[in-house]
């Protein structure tokens, strides 16, 4: 058992050694029956993605000898963050192809709608439908901005305090009547100021946080963490800050959980489906990456960012 397998197992040496590996916690049934039938046979085999207590593990099984097997663990862990980089250039894809039909099939008719106004204002220019024309023109134009606003993130990049961020967030919260949500913070100090956009990045977390409560939570945990894997990420960057969003409510269902943050996907009756799919633009234009895991019972939602400290 060598060190990297202590890591695989989180389990030392010296209280592995000797163990039956089916009587170490966090095995999964599928590896140990692996390693009972190669045992049995003499044949190797190969497990593939085996939640283990260090991460996610392809595993390969040796038959050397009739009472010994060798097992090689492969971390899955750059492997499944390319994926998910993957899943993130197709979901903010998507958003840009709706934004663009959203501009085409709505923008037109209002084009109408709003000529139509303007023809009655200049008729009754002193009437009272002339003022009610006029504000038909304005709420069309309002219309014609958010939908060119739509999905696009143009970041207004500063020094930016990410726990500060979460307190407004929060509070935002509270003002919306959570009143029967604890909100749990389990921050790292330590995390210095970093180069985002603020608001995109209160608008991000308030469509999670929002998202927990509509899914029947009464408890939110909201952790930082910085993480030294940056350059799974992006290339080149040291670090990342981690942020947690965990929450003790009904969850996605597990139709749902491989398309989450497509455009138009959503569990709910009343929802838009359009909230995770912002928030993983959002991520994205920060050179991040937003993704998700069920618990039991609820949701964890991670937003991963790239470490820029701010000069100064």
């Amino acid at each position: 058992m060598n060190s990297a397998a202590e890591d695989c197992l989180a389990i030392g040496r010296e209280r592995g050694c000797g163990n039956r590996l089916e009587d170490i916690e966090g095995i999964p049934d599928s590896l140990i029956q692996a390693i009972s039938t190669s045992s049995g046979d003499q044949r190797g085999r190969h497990v593939r993605e085996c939640e283990l207590a260090g991460g996610w593990f392809d595993c390969t099984i040796h038959p050397v000898s009739e009472d010994h097997l060798l097992l090689e663990f492969h971390d899955l862990k750059w492997k499944m963050q390319q994926n998910k980089l993957q899943q993130r250039e197709l979901q903010t894809g998507m958003m840009d192809l709706l934004r663009r039909n959203l501009s085409h099939e709505i923008r037109n008719p209002l084009g109408g709608i709003r000529g139509a106004a303007q023809m009655m204002a200049a008729e009754l220019d002193d009437h009272e439908l002339g003022a009610l024309a006029k504000l038909i023109m304005r709420e069309v134009d309002r219309i014609d901005e958010l939908i060119a606003r739509f999905g696009q993130t143009e970041l207004q990049r500063g020094s930016v305090d990410v726990h500060y961020v979460i307190q407004e967030t929060t509070q935002l919260l509270q003002l919306e009547s959570f009143d029967g949500v604890k909100i749990i913070a389990d921050y790292d100090p330590s995390i210095p100021a970093i180069r985002a956009d603020a608001a995109a990045l209160r608008q991000l977390l308030l469509n999670l946080l929002r998202n927990a409560y509509q899914a029947g939570a009464n408890e939110i945990v909201i952790r930082s963490r910085v993480d030294l894997d940056g350059a799974m990420l992006k290339p080149g960057s040291g670090s990342v800050v981690r942020l947690d969003i965990e929450d003790n409510g009904c969850g996605v269902p597990e139709s749902l959980r491989s398309m989450l943050f497509l455009p138009l996907v959503t569990g709910r009756r009343d929802g838009t489906g359009l909230g995770l799919a912002l928030a993983q633009q959002i991520a994205a234009a920060h050179e991040g990456l937003l993704s998700y895991a069920p618990l039991d019972p609820g949701s964890r939602f991670t937003l991963r960012i790239p470490l820029e400290k701010v000069d100064g």
